[in-house]
């Protein structure tokens, strides 16, 4: 029998970034992310509230900054993220559908039976897949 996770929900995802003005701009004016702070080379946003009094966040660092403890010399630099997903209500499936849609984004969608999971896809501007997935028993 597998022990039930300990895991409570995301802590935060970090991408390494090209441009982090346009990135930052994707995240609050598409994604809808509430700016927590910025750096000279990072910025980092809200989520939703975490377990146990840690904030949920996405945070971005800037590619070529040095100094911040991220640099290749470090070896710390990989690849940027594929792909990750923010979870969400189904009542809220079809309002971010239409938004993303009103904000001139073609978003592809997909519906996954096995996990009775609906998903919203986009690519940011950096390439990396962004995923809204709610549960639908109706999938499946």
């Amino acid at each position: 029998m597998q022990q039930k996770s300990p895991i409570r929900g995301l802590g935060e995802v970090a991408l390494q970034v090209n441009d982090l003005d346009t990135m930052q701009t994707f995240y609050e004016d598409v994604v809808g992310l509430q700016l927590m702070r910025r750096f000279d080379h990072s910025a980092f946003f809200r989520i939703a509230d975490g377990y146990g009094g840690h904030t949920q966040i996405l945070a971005l660092f800037d590619r070529v900054a040095e100094g911040d403890g991220f640099s290749v010399e470090n070896g710390y630099r990989r690849p940027p993220l594929d792909h990750f997903a923010f979870e969400i209500g189904l009542d809220d499936y079809a309002a971010e559908l239409e938004r993303l849609q009103a904000l001139g984004i073609e978003p592809r969608t997909r519906t996954f039976d096995w996990t009775s999971w609906r998903s919203i896809f986009v690519n940011d501007p950096e390439g990396n897949t962004v995923e809204w997935v709610c549960y639908d028993e109706a999938v499946g």
